[in-house]
Order: C-alpha cells, then sequence, then structure tokens
C-alpha cells in the first residue's frame, strides 16, 4: 500500500454547476491510486491519512502551488508528434493529400512507438495525464503509455479502403488493449464517415453495443464535409452516425465543427453517450472556416472536451494552449465576451474532457474516491503575476513549464519538472534519429485520399 501526502497546496474545486474556486492551505492523501481526503492544513494530521495508523511514504510540499485535476487531451494522434513542422501552411486537402497521407505510408512500430514515447513525455511534462488515440499500431502507442505512466484510451485506426483484414485486425488490436494495463482502456477506431462505409460503420457500431465499447471517430469536421455529405447521400454526418447505429452504441465525436441545427435534436437523443472533442488551433490554422458549436452541444446536454489533435497540425500536445483557445474562439462564435466564462471554460477542460475520454467517474475533478491524477501548478512566474484571480492565471495565463510536480494514479511521474519514470534524453535521441524517416515523401503513394 502506497501513500502519499501533497502538503498545503492550493486546490482547485469544479462543481458540476456554478462557479469554480480554489480552497488554499489544503491537504491531499493519496493512498494507493486515489484520493482518500482533502482537508485543511491546519486540522490534517502528521504525515498520516485520516485514520491511517502509518505516515505517507512521500510528502510533497505544495508551498505555492495550485492543484488541478491532471489535464485530460481529449482527442489526439500522439505519434505524428514525429511529423511536426512537416505539412505546414497547407489548405485541408492538400495538408492531407501532399503531407499527411503520403507520409503515413512510413509508419513502422518502431517509428509509431519512438514518436508515443515523445508524446508521452510532452503531456506529462504539461501536466496532461490522460490522452484520448486514435492512431495505427495502437499497441506500440500502449507500451509508450504503460512505460511512462501516463494514462491513455486507445482507437486503432481504420479505413475501409484497407479491406476487411484490416479492420478485424483493428478490432482484434482493441480487444487486446484493453486487458494489458489499468491505465489503458480502448475504443473502437473508424477513421471518420467519409472513410469508412456504411457498412463498416453499422458493423463498429454491433461489435460496440455488443461488446461493450465506445466508438472514437471523425464526424463532420468542416461545414464543407457536412455538405458534401448532403450532397452525395441526402444526409449529414450526424444522420450517418444515427442510421449507422454509431451513436446508439456510444461515440466520441472529434471536432463537429459542421455539426448543423438540424442534427442537435439527433445528438440530444443519444446525450447520455455521445461526447465531442473541441481542438480550436486547427481549425484556425486549416482556415476551416467554423468551431465546434460548444453552446448548441451543451443545451442539447452533450458534453464536450478539449484536445489538442495531432501535434503535425497543433504542432503541441500543449493543453493549457488548447483551453485558452476554446475560450477565445467561442467568445467569438458567439460575438459573445460573457459567454465561455473562466469557470464553464475549467469544467469543459476538466469535468468535460474527462466524460470524452470515458472516465467521468474517474478523473476531471479532486476530491475523495477519484483517481489520484493530479498536476500541481506554479503561478509565480511573471507571466501568470500578480495573481487577482487563479482561475483567470489557469485559463489565459498558464504554461506547460509552469507544471511542477505530476501523478498519475497516485504515482510521482513528475517531480521538480523532471521526469521520473523515462530519461528524457534517450526520448529526444530516438526521435531526432528517426523523424527524417516520417516525413520522407519519396516513396510514393499515400495511406488514403482525401475527397469528402
Amino acid at each position: 500500500m502506497s501513500r502519499v501526502l501533497i502538503r498545503n497546496v492550493s486546490v482547485l474545486i469544479v462543481p458540476e454547476q456554478g462557479e469554480c474556486r480554489v480552497d488554499e492551505a489544503q491537504d491531499i492523501y493519496v493512498q494507493d491510486d486515489r484520493i482518500v481526503a482533502i482537508m485543511p492544513t491546519s486540522i490534517t494530521l502528521d504525515g498520516g491519512a485520516p485514520g491511517a495508523g502509518e505516515p505517507a511514504a512521500e510528502v510533497v510540499d505544495g508551498s505555492g502551488l495550485l492543484a488541478v485535476p491532471g489535464l485530460v487531451n481529449s482527442h489526439t494522434h500522439s505519434p505524428m508528434v514525429m511529423m511536426r513542422g512537416g505539412a505546414e501552411d497547407l489548405a485541408i486537402e492538400d495538408w492531407f493529400n501532399r503531407r499527411i497521407w503520403p507520409m503515413e505510408v512510413n509508419l513502422t512500430p518502431e517509428r509509431v512507438r519512438v514518436g508515443a514515447r515523445l508524446a508521452c513525455a510532452e503531456m506529462l511534462l504539461a501536466g496532461v495525464t490522460t490522452f484520448v488515440d486514435h492512431y495505427f499500431h495502437a499497441d506500440q502507442i500502449a507500451a509508450a503509455a504503460i512505460e511512462s505512466g501516463i494514462r491513455a484510451d486507445l482507437a486503432p485506426t481504420f479505413f475501409s479502403s484497407a479491406g476487411e483484414d484490416a479492420i478485424d485486425a483493428a478490432f482484434e488490436t482493441t480487444r487486446d488493449l484493453s486487458s494489458r494495463h489499468p491505465r489503458i482502456t480502448a475504443s473502437l477506431g473508424p477513421h471518420a464517415t467519409y472513410t469508412v462505409t456504411d457498412e463498416d460503420l453499422r458493423r463498429t457500431a454491433d461489435l460496440a453495443r455488443a461488446e461493450g465499447r465506445r466508438i472514437h471517430l471523425h464526424a463532420a469536421e468542416t461545414d464543407d464535409q457536412t455538405q458534401a455529405s448532403l450532397d452525395k447521400h441526402g444526409v449529414t454526418p450526424i444522420q450517418v452516425l444515427e442510421r449507422t447505429g454509431v451513436l446508439e452504441a456510444g461515440a466520441l465525436i472529434a471536432h463537429g465543427c459542421g455539426i448543423r441545427a438540424e442534427d442537435l435534436p439527433i445528438l440530444e437523443r443519444y446525450a447520455d453517450r455521445t461526447t465531442v472533442a473541441c481542438c480550436p488551433k486547427v481549425y484556425l490554422k486549416l482556415a476551416m472556416g467554423e468551431v465546434t458549436p460548444i453552446k448548441a452541444l451543451r443545451s442539447a446536454g452533450v458534453d464536450v472536451g478539449v484536445g489538442t489533435d495531432g501535434a503535425a497540425v497543433h504542432n503541441t500536445l500543449d493543453v493549457w494552449e488548447a483551453i485558452r483557445m476554446v475560450a477565445l474562439t467561442q467568445k467569438q462564435r458567439e460575438h459573445d465576451a460573457e459567454w465561455m466564462t473562466l469557470s464553464d471554460t475549467l469544467r469543459l477542460a476538466t469535468r468535460g474532457s474527462a466524460a470524452a475520454a470515458g472516465l467521468e467517474n474517474q478523473i476531471g475533478v479532486l476530491e475523495p474516491g477519484r483517481q489520484a491524477d493530479i498536476a500541481l501548478v506554479d503561478l509565480s512566474a511573471p507571466h501568470n503575476q500578480p495573481v487577482h484571480d487563479p482561475r483567470a492565471a489557469l485559463v489565459y495565463s498558464v504554461r506547460a513549464s509552469d507544471v511542477v510536480t505530476v501523478l498519475v494514479a497516485g504515482q510521482v511521474v513528475v517531480r521538480d519538472r523532471q521526469l521520473t519514470t523515462m530519461d528524457l534524453p534517450e526520448v529526444l535521441v530516438d526521435a531526432k534519429a528517426l523523424a527524417h524517416t516520417l516525413v520522407d515523401l519519396s516513396t510514393g503513394g499515400a495511406v488514403q485520399h482525401y475527397a469528402p
């Protein structure tokens, strides 16, 4: 039995409704993988959890730090860090067809594992304790996640064009991942409504219902995609998800920028099992025209989480940056400076992102009984000072480098801004040695063609 005590720390409290707040001078008691108590420092016991006879094995000094729920990257393609900066200043069609899908011809298990290790390192150092991934060679991503100590939900990606055997292999990988480690969960990963046939989506939905799994896929990424679906098939991508049973089975929808008013009643019917991941930097960078309609989705009861998408377009896996851009782009979208308040943004980034990961009952808030996924943030740097409102600092000022200490499932994985689970110089050397092989376009071909 392991015990950790975080002593004399400020704690971000995120209620289901209403204003978030920060409680000062608190002690957080962790036993094994869970928070067992949060109590004012002035009344806690010397080094021991309430009711426990033994002192904590490790005492973390939280003086001057703010404890927040470990961040969740609710939609990403982690190994794409290896393509960082390799596809710039391109429209979405050229981004896919001239760069990314030709690059992905170069994917190998080793290259994916090396990229995933780098991604896990980047995220942990920034206070991201869970990531929701959608990519190829997901077994290699799982190995990197297990090694690093991060929590992950992994969806092995497939296209219909790859054939039935490849789809079967992706399904089998999902089953295998589910039993690998307590920190690893797995979802089914059809790529998108425009790259996977209705027949294969129905097959996926049937399997999801039979085995109690979620489906993670791209849908209605842009309004152009929605219009193309209407022109070709007479239905929106969201209507495709309903008629194929994907929404009934339960889905995490990446992006949803092309969700239309007529889709909202459909999504509302499945709001208890449907979530959407918003990755706003990507929408700006690719000039996609719209951002995720969060206000409408929340009015329909649909949870929304914050993600980065892959670093091949987002350039970082910095969820702090994504949180900030969610707040800014939503104010602009609604032409309302009073929408997307500090508390609503923090709730989206914590509770909403936990729901997007399918872990809303395990992570996302700091309270007894929850998994001990905790990030300690230092607000003393000039870019955060003076701190009139720590909530404002978290949304609009904090940088990834402000994260000092990180726990996942009660284990200290970052201590004093240093990884405890991986040799970072080795991770960087390996990534640098292989990165050029991923962006090489001389091989020819592509894994898919973008033509929604």
